[in-house]
């Protein structure tokens, strides 16, 4: 059996490091999309519809570098019938996919709950796609007084 030095250990670390961060740079971020074109691309075309996704946003964000945002989706959460995905889109920002969350039946419950900056005044869409291919929307308005993405 080689000996392996430790400088050829470290080396090995490095360069799978680089293989790793490469892997996670996806083209998906290679420029900035507009909301419409997100909405779009997560709706495939299915109508949404209004309703049972419950949006808790402060109305007037002092600082949009981190505004809690939690979002209830009223569904049940079983095998044959489950919320499968969430997006969250910022229509005013860089970058407007905020966030993307996944969900099983083991979920329980299709609730999530985290902080998201925000560029300045701007409405939140929240669409929720299920197990049947159905597309749940909702939107709030929120007032950021200071931007968050360098605004």
């Amino acid at each position: 059996m080689k000996s392996v030095s430790r400088r050829e250990v470290v080396a090995l670390a490095a360069q799978l490091t680089a293989v790793a961060v490469a892997g996670t740079l996806s083209p998906a971020y290679s420029a900035p999309a507009d909301a419409a074109a997100e909405i779009a691309k997560f709706t495939a075309g299915v109508v949404p519809d209004a309703g049972r996704i419950a949006i808790d946003l402060p109305e007037i964000a002092e600082n949009g570098n981190a505004v809690p945002l939690t979002i209830d989706i009223d569904h049940p959460m079983l095998p044959e019938s489950h919320v499968v995905e969430v997006l969250v889109v910022a229509e005013a920002n860089p970058w407007p996919r905020v966030a993307r969350f996944h969900f099983t039946p083991m979920s329980g419950r299709a609730m999530v709950a985290t902080r998201i900056r925000l560029a300045g005044t701007q409405t939140i869409h929240v669409l929720a796609k299920t197990s049947e291919n159905r597309i749940l929307m909702a939107q709030r308005q929120v007032k950021v007084t200071i931007g968050g993405c360098g605004g």
